[in-house]
């Protein structure tokens, strides 16, 4: 289990997170979203001891990581898959780090094997690309066999079939009873790998509720599809519903999909499709987090 009890990070008089309260249990992919700048990347460095919190505490298992002997049995982390000594090979870079925390031989060949590393296990880091980086990375994250894991923007660099297979490994790390927090920027991975989202801006917590719910609290329209379109449109009106025409269709604001059913029938107007319609991950965030960006696109000024 993580847990990041009112964490609060200065950099001079520059706040990075402020007053952050947020818990991932185990079971389940959390996902940790936010603009650049809201304190992801601080919030992670500081649950793995690398940030020193000017206040509150992020936990792992009720200790701080510091207080861990041998962490990366417990604890397996990517944060920088480019943070690895060019002149080493696949092998020796997850040895090194094995052998530091009393992991054996054999669980770096198996590692090497369950990223898809084995092949090229004795080439000097500097020579792989950056998917096979990336694919290191992970497996030092997994090295130790570790219960909790976090991963920060873990499908850098890798192709189509890179970002399946890690969306498999997340939720199969889940399945399996770990804690895994991943912060990405790809609302459309975090859609089909995540149960559970941390949204924060600016530092701040936004929401941290599931996927569900969240879709549930952005519920879009109803799409409704009939041959008696104006008939419809009119009495949804008069129910009090907002009606938008949508090619052959109807986008109906403020009546349940039930609802709309039940009118129908009511008036005996034939439906041909009733379908709710929520807001899509990307939609929820960018509505969630319109406050806290700080760098926006626009016109530049000349």
């Amino acid at each position: 289990m993580i847990e990041v009890r009112e964490l609060t990070k200065r950099y001079g008089s520059a706040r990075a997170v402020d007053g952050l309260s947020f818990r991932v249990e185990p079971g389940y992919v959390a996902g940790f979203l936010g603009p650049n700048g809201a304190g992801k990347s601080t919030t992670m460095r500081a649950i793995l001891g690398l940030d020193r919190p000017t206040s509150g505490e992020a936990l792992v298992n009720g200790r701080s990581y510091v207080d861990i002997e041998h962490p990366m049995r417990h604890v397996g982390a990517l944060l920088d898959a480019g943070a690895v000594h060019g002149g080493r090979s696949a092998y020796n870079h997850l040895y090194v780090l094995a052998r530091s925390n009393g992991i054996g031989r054999s669980r770096v060949v198996h590692t090497l094997e369950q990223v898809g590393l084995a092949g090229v296990a004795d080439r000097r880091v500097a020579t792989l690309s950056l998917g096979m980086k990336q694919r290191l990375g992970v497996a030092a994250a997994l090295l130790g066999d570790p219960g909790v894991l976090l991963f920060d923007e873990p499908v850098n660099g890798l192709d189509p079939e890179g970002i399946r297979w890690i969306r498999h490994l997340m939720r199969g790390l889940a399945a399996e009873g770990r804690t895994v927090l991943v912060s990405s920027h790809v609302m459309s991975e975090m859609a089909l790998t995540a149960d559970r989202v941390v949204v924060i801006g600016r530092g701040r917590l936004i929401l941290e509720a599931s996927v569900r719910e969240l879709a549930d609290r952005f519920d879009r329209d109803v799409l409704v599809r009939t041959g008696r379109r104006a008939e419809l449109a009119e009495a949804l009106r008069r129910a009090g519903a907002s009606v938008r025409p949508e090619e052959d269709a109807l986008a109906v604001h403020g009546m349940t999909a039930h609802d709309i059913g039940e009118l129908a029938a009511r008036d005996h107007v034939p439906l041909h499709e009733l379908t709710p319609r929520s807001a899509s991950l990307e939609d929820a965030y960018l509505e969630l987090t319109d406050d806290s960006v700080e760098h926006r696109t626009g016109a530049v000024a000349r």
